[in-house]
């Protein structure tokens, strides 16, 4: 055979090169060829749910002791959909001692630091990078001077000088909608029942507050007594320090009756501000902006939407598009009853579409907020308990969270078909994590 000769003794050497450049060529294949590539995009790591301590005195007013039980109450229910964890404590020396610093935001429910310790350890969290959220009471103060940097610089509010009287809703002027914590709010809404503020400082001449709501004047007058009902005037309501990771709210006061200890209201009672709530503590807690996820999740397709704990679908009953058909688990089947589209409407939420008549949504009846609500269809009239927020999931499931309530759309835990989808408060449970699969 006519060619280039190699000698007997280099032979070793030229096969050992080889076996190496084929190797090579081998794993270079691994690593780049198409035939090898995934076919679903990875799913996004899950970020470990930031730490959520919320102190409180709970021993004095009804009121504040009223709101402190619902909140106690409230947070955990919205933890696993926040992607939070919620503790809740009296032992304000937590501040004083540092093991605050295992939090990364703390909730002032219905009251301030008291003692020395306390105030400079709180002080300490916030200038090393902390977060907070304060609520009604925990900037009440008629002796600002006692504490200077908690009221005049921190907060900005200086001392309280006046209230409404009772407890009522008001309408409230968003004033600043590109905040994290404002940004899915209208220009207006109506807040839940509470006891209102004013202060001594005008936030508006503190280059370090940002106001991010205030009293809009059609609420005017507000308060039922004569003598404590403001006609006229601004009000800030919730507003920011722009030195620090921080939001106050000034709501926080049910309207009770003191003779019987009844409750009469519920601070939780506004899905609007109880988006502001939801999304300010994301914000305070580095959570990612609650946006539409990227991934599989188009607008122009329909998909199948398969429940992870139980294999069944969502289905229309009977295939009907009427108002008021059961939005109900079936086996699948493929059909047009089993089919949905995804169409935004703001804030990061969408109307989930039935193909049989795309005007019909998946609604929550009766606009209720209650566990255990059932889901039917209903044309769409922009409705919040018609808009769910699509939220990805690490394996690559979704779950979906009603705008109107917080709660999570879910599958029952049996696989009987028929059963009527529900809301739920959102626990991360396979009955609430969904699998998507485009349908043509």
């Amino acid at each position: 055979m006519r060619g280039v000769r190699t000698s007997s003794s280099s032979s070793p050497v030229l096969a050992a090169c080889l076996r190496l450049l084929f190797l090579l060529a081998v794993l270079l294949a691994t690593a780049v060829s198409p035939g090898r590539a995934t076919a679903v995009t990875p799913a996004r790591a899950a970020a470990a749910p930031f730490k959520v301590l919320a102190l409180y005195n709970g021993t004095w007013d009804a009121a504040h002791i009223s709101f402190v039980k619902e909140a106690n109450e409230w947070f955990p229910k919205q933890a696993a959909a926040g992607g939070f964890t919620y503790t809740a404590s009296t032992d304000w020396n937590v501040l004083a001692d540092s093991r605050v610093n295992a939090y990364q935001v703390v909730l002032f429910l219905d009251d301030l630091p008291q003692t020395a310790a306390q105030r400079s350890g709180f002080e300490r969290y916030m200038r090393s990078g902390g977060a907070w959220m304060g609520f009604h009471v925990s900037a009440f103060t008629t002796d600002a001077a006692g504490w200077p940097w908690y009221h005049d610089q921190f907060l900005g509010s200086g001392d309280f000088t006046s209230n409404t009287w009772g407890p009522t809703s008001a309408v409230l002027r968003v004033e600043d909608r590109t905040h994290p914590a404002t940004k899915n709010l209208p220009a207006t809404f109506t807040s839940s029942v509470s006891e209102w503020y004013s202060w001594s400082n005008d936030l508006r001449q503190n280059p370090d507050i940002k106001v991010l709501a205030s009293i809009d004047p059609s609420s005017f007058p507000l308060g039922t007594d004569p003598a404590q009902t403001w006609y006229s005037g601004y009000y800030p309501i919730l507003w920011t320090n722009t030195r620090y990771r921080m939001l106050y709210a000034n709501f926080g006061h049910n309207a009770m009756d003191y003779a019987t200890n009844t409750t009469l209201s519920s601070t939780f009672a506004s899905p609007t501000q109880n988006r502001f709530v939801l999304d300010g503590l994301k914000w305070l807690g580095g959570a990612t902006d609650p946006q539409p996820p990227s991934g599989p999740i188009s607008e122009t397709s329909w998909y199948e939407l398969r429940a992870d704990g139980n294999g069944t679908c969502v289905d229309a009953r009977g295939a009907a598009t009427a108002n008021g058909t059961a939005v109900q688990q079936y086996t699948c089947n493929g059909t047009a009853a089993q089919q949905y589209q995804f169409r935004s409407t703001d804030g990061g939420y969408v109307r989930i579409a039935a193909r049989g008549n795309p005007q019909q949504a998946v609604d929550v009846t009766d606009r209720s907020t209650a566990d255990g609500a059932a889901l039917q269809l209903w044309s769409y009239g922009g409705g919040q308990n018609q808009q769910w927020r699509p939220v990805q999931q690490a394996d690559g499931g979704y779950h979906f969270v009603a705008r109107h309530s917080g709660k999570c759309l879910s599958a029952a835990s049996t696989a009987a078909d028929s059963v009527q989808l529900t809301q739920r408060a959102c626990d991360g449970s396979p009955a609430q994590s969904f699998r998507l699969t485009e349908r043509s």
